[in-house]
């Protein structure tokens, strides 16, 4: 269920643009910076946070780092790779929807799925399905 909610959250983040109808309380970038503080706090304060820079720091130090940091840092990548694998999906079963009815939407800040949604009496099963596969409304 854990990776269900995650999927809504980054799905409403990336397509949507914020507006979700599920929360996740800690994403893996809280993951990394709660299991990964004393390694940021010792290693990479001085790193401005952003762009993958601190995530860079970390590996600069990966012969210092903590077990806890490492799982950390496994935990994150897990989730974001069930998070990649479900919107692959979803973009996969959304593909001819999307050709149909939003090709002239340019993709970004939720226009796409809000396209889609606006357009959901003539989307197929197959979207509608997908969505509520990864655990969105």
């Amino acid at each position: 269920m854990r990776s269900m909610i995650t999927v809504a959250v980054v799905f409403c983040v990336v397509a949507i643009g914020g507006g979700c109808a599920t929360l996740q309380p800690k994403g893996p970038a809280d993951i990394v910076a709660e299991g990964c503080k004393t390694e940021i706090e010792t290693y990479c304060k001085s790193v401005t946070p952003g762009e993958g820079r601190v995530l860079a720091c970390l590996y600069a130090y990966n012969d210092k780092l903590s077990n806890r940091c490492e799982y950390a840092l496994y935990d994150a990548s897990a989730q974001l790779e069930r998070v990649v694998a479900a919107l692959a999906y979803v973009a996969n079963e959304c593909r001819d929807d999307l050709n149909t009815y939003c090709s002239n939407i340019q993709p970004g800040e939720g226009r796409l799925l809000e396209c889609l949604d606006k357009n959901k009496a003539k989307v197929s099963s197959r979207r509608k399905q997908a969505q509520k596969d990864i655990g969105l409304k």
